[in-house]
Parts: C-alpha cells; structure tokens; sequence
C-alpha cells in the first residue's frame, strides 16, 4: 500500500489566521494543500482562482492539489501557472478530450489526475491509464463542503485500486475527496485510498489543526 498523504482543503480555510495555518501545515509536514476551483457551470457553486493559486504558492513551498471543477479544461490549464510537481485534476464528466487535458497538465509539468463523480464507471479510465499519476474519486457528489458520505463510494474505492493494480498500475494513487472524518479516513484507507482530502470533518474540526493532523495520520497510517 502506498505511503499515505494528507491535502488539507484550502476552502475550509480559517482565512484571518491564514498565514498561521500554513506555518502550521509546513510544520507538520503536510504533503499537499488542495485547491477547489469551482465555475458555476461544472458545479453551481464558485470557489477558489488563479489569483489564490498565484499568491498561496509565494507563501508556502506546499506542493498545491488542484482540482479544476470547470468545464473544458483542457483549453484552461494554462490560466494556472502549473509548477513542476504540483496535482492537477481535471473531471472526466468536464470534457470531451480528457486525453488532452490530461497532456497539458504533464506538459506543463504537473501530475495529472483524474477526476470522477461517485456514480461515474471507472472504466472511463481504460484508455488513459499511461497518462495519470494519480484517481481522485469524489466520496459525495461535488460542489459543496459539508456533505455526507455516499456509501457506496467506499466499495469504489476498492473497486478502483483492484482495477488499477490488474491493469499494472500499482503506482497510481487514489486521492478521496468528501467527508473524509476520521472515522470514514481508517474506512477509506483499509479499501486502498492513500491521499486524503480532509477538510471540516477533519483537520478543520475544531481550533487545534495540529492535532487533528496527527489524529488523521494516525486514521490513515
């Protein structure tokens, strides 16, 4: 099983203790922060964007998780600014050339990263394998913090790693995103998730970030 990583939800944000809540993650060691970008077409609901990701990249050496919930983003990756290393997921409903906005993001030298909605068949996966580093699947339906688990998101996660591992892609990793409490963290992680959105269930649960942190990384480990 793959090394578990943590992506705090940068919309969860505290935002008048935000430098201190960056100190806090670098201190922590968290692996990425993830960035929700929302249109209002993709999902009806509008979110973080290209000057957030430009500002929070000269406050932190974070590698930023960014999870375009856009339409067409194939023609949009460039708004972004991809630094090498940095996640990037697109949602297989957004487009009609996943393919292609999967390239640009390698191009730009970032990790693609699919995206799927909790009731989108993995095999929309078959023909891009070589071209992800990572599945994002979405545990509740996209747009909203707050919302509660879908169940059947749980054997997804398992039909997902079952899948990749079969088709030789071992080393693709499995992001969840949506109600990932700790509680659902040790659930998602015994079925082959290994990163890990965490927002106000979570690391976001409270005042003491650093403790709910470690308390995740125990859930997870």
């Amino acid at each position: 099983m793959l090394t578990s990583f943590v992506s705090p939800s940068m919309m969860c944000v505290d935002y008048r203790r935000f430098a201190e809540t960056l100190r806090t993650f670098e201190e922590a060691g968290v692996e990425l922060l993830h960035v929700d970008v929302m249109d209002g077409v993709f999902v009806k609901n509008y979110t973080l964007g290209t000057d957030f990701c430009r500002n929070l990249r000269k406050m932190t050496s974070i590698p930023l998780d960014l999870h375009l919930m856009i339409t067409e983003p194939e023609w949009k990756i460039p708004w972004f600014d991809v630094q090498p290393g940095e996640w990037v997921s697109v949602h297989a409903e957004a487009t009609g050339h996943l393919q292609r906005a999967l390239a640009a993001i390698r191009s730009a030298g970032g990790k693609p990263v699919c995206a799927l909605n909790p009731a989108t068949p993995l095999d929309v996966l078959d023909y891009v394998l070589d071209d992800i580093d990572a599945v994002l699947l979405m545990t509740v339906n996209p747009g909203f913090a707050g919302q509660k688990l879908i169940p059947a998101t749980l054997r997804k996660i398992a039909d997902c790693r079952r899948y990749l591992d079969e088709r030789g892609g071992g080393g693709i990793r499995i992001e969840t995103d949506g109600n990932v409490s700790f509680e659902n963290a040790v659930k998602m992680r015994a079925a082959g998730a290994d990163t890990f959105v965490a927002g106000s269930s979570s690391v976001f649960r409270g005042e003491d970030l650093r403790s709910n942190i470690e308390h995740l990384r125990r859930c997870v480990t």
